[in-house]
């Protein structure tokens, strides 16, 4: 009766993570769906899951967890996973999103490093894998998990921001290097972060809610990276802030998105910018606008954005 205690033998970090990768490039090799494919991927990502995590009947046992989220960065899974969570079953995606997120908020026994190393990692030397994430906003089927893992990268790291930021489509393919960036060249707005914009104002309710919160989290949470990076790129930045997002015909949008110019206005790491938002007449016609708005709440943030001009300031129409 040995060999049925044997199939039910938990893998080893090393054969979990190898029958897992093979089992998610045959999945994404096929162009039909392959449910035993699908319920043994899932089966893996769940085992994965208690090695990281635990059940409260098991405890995590530390060298298995250093093993395995190793092998999940050197094998590269979670750039796999990350580009391809659409296609896993719904409680896989949510183990993948647990499985990612415990990686990336590992630190070993005595790490003196500020931030997770294997987020770190992650940033220096799979740096699409960050990319992917944001880009599961193109599918409703990856947008909740992909945003949980990408705001909680985002209360680690600068780098993630920063990766977000500056991320520039390459004729070779290849991702941004953070240490080659010049902080100074304005951007051609064609990277990830730019995308945010339409992933707000064009998605489904539930998309759009998630990606206005990561965005929020991108420029309230990094507030000296990103204004340097608005400053360089304020016009472009403005004008799609404005005409998409301010102007925007969801009554959600347009308000979370007056509540938030308020506290980038009024933040004084940020003084450079609102000088310059406010000097334009068009930008204080806009938010006069707002004021006139039939809806209270947008009347309220509208006020609220208002005070960033000078008390003389009167409508201009």
């Amino acid at each position: 009766m040995a060999f049925l205690f044997a199939r039910n033998k938990p893998k080893s970090s090393q054969e979990l993570t190898r029958v897992t990768k093979e089992l998610l490039q045959r999945l994404i090799q096929d162009d039909k769906q392959s449910p035993k494919v699908e319920e043994e991927l899932a089966r893996n990502l769940s085992q994965m899951k208690i090695v990281l995590q635990g059940t409260p009947e098991l405890e995590v046992s530390p060298d298995q967890v250093f093993q395995l989220v190793n092998l999940l960065v050197t094998e590269d899974l979670l750039r796999l996973l990350a580009e391809n969570i659409y296609r896993l079953p719904f409680e896989a995606r949510k183990d993948t999103q647990t499985i990612i997120s415990n990686v990336f908020r590992f630190k070993p026994a005595g790490s003196t490093s500020d931030d997770p190393v294997a987020l770190q990692y992650v940033v220096g030397n799979r740096p699409e894998t960050i990319i992917a994430l944001c880009n599961g906003y193109d599918r409703r089927e990856s947008a909740m998990p992909c945003g949980g893992i990408l705001k909680q990268a985002l209360q680690h790291a600068d780098a993630v921001a920063a990766l977000i930021l500056y991320d520039e489509p390459r004729a070779d393919g290849r991702p941004t290097d953070l240490g080659n960036i010049d902080a100074d060249v304005k951007s051609s707005g064609t990277g990830v972060f730019w995308k945010f914009f339409d992933w707000i104002d064009k998605s489904a309710f539930e998309v759009s809610t998630d990606a206005f919160d990561t965005f929020r989290t991108i420029l309230i949470r990094h507030k000296s990276i990103v204004a340097k990076y608005v400053e360089v790129n304020f016009d472009l930045f403005f004008s799609k802030y404005n005409n998409v997002l301010i102007k925007s015909e969801s009554y959600v949008t347009k308000r979370q998105s007056l509540k938030l110019l308020g506290e980038i206005l009024l933040d004084r790491q940020f003084y450079e910018v609102m000088t310059r938002y406010v000097d334009s007449g068009d930008n204080l016609k806009l938010i006069m606008w707002q004021l006139k708005d039939d809806r209270k709440m947008v009347q309220y943030e509208g006020f609220h954005v208002f005070k960033a001009w000078p008390q003389q300031c009167s409508p201009p129409f």
